[in-house]
């Protein structure tokens, strides 16, 4: 196992999806978790509803005191599976690296260049059941967070979930809550994830 300097993730999303947001979350989640170095920054191409939109995530044992945009990451989130026929969503990713997928599919079902770990969880699913519906759509970024906490077994869903409470209160945060324990208790792993921070 290479222990990293710090851990760099990239979200991959379309735009309204959340995947701005959800990296803001996983930042608050890994401070909690004891993290004393935390980014989260997004990136937008085309703004529009449904265009793909990045965001990324460094968190670290120590300081941080890179701000750039994640080109090498270690572990990618993919909020739509659809993403997966038009972005290289592994670029820049080791073969160590984790894939986490939103989809009803296994992990076996999904075929990369490299041998990365590759964990499903049915998101979009988990979020429905917890009521995290808006206006008709299903908004599945804080569920998946619960599958980034147990795939990568690097922030805890009691982090996780002190995290969501920065963000939400009332019956949104227990909904919130609700979909990422789904989530968490619902995600497949092919193979294991072995990253850690120096």
């Amino acid at each position: 196992m290479t222990k990293r300097k710090y851990i760099q993730v990239r979200w991959h999303g379309r735009g309204g999806q959340g995947a701005v947001t959800a990296a803001m979350i996983l930042a608050e989640a890994a401070f909690q978790e004891g993290y004393q170095g935390v980014t989260a920054a997004p990136f937008f191409g085309a703004e529009r509803r449904g265009a793909p939109v990045i965001a990324t995530n460094r968190f670290s044992w120590k300081p941080i005191r890179t701000y750039s945009l994640v080109v090498q990451p270690d572990i990618v989130v993919v909020l739509d599976e659809t993403l997966l026929d038009v972005v290289d969503v592994s670029a820049g990713l080791p073969s160590d690296g984790l894939v986490l997928i939103n989809t009803a599919k296994n992990p076996e079902d999904f075929r990369f260049r490299e041998p990365f770990t590759v964990a499903t969880t049915n998101a979009t699913a988990c979020a429905k059941e917890a009521g995290l519906v808006v206006s008709g759509t299903v908004i599945s970024n804080t569920a998946i967070l619960g599958g980034f906490a147990k795939a990568s077994g690097l922030v805890s869903l009691e982090s996780l979930e002190r995290a969501l409470a920065y963000h939400f209160n009332g019956n949104a945060l227990e909904r919130n809550r609700q979909g990422a324990r789904l989530a968490y208790d619902r995600t497949a792993v092919m193979g294991e994830c072995r990253l850690e921070c120096a």
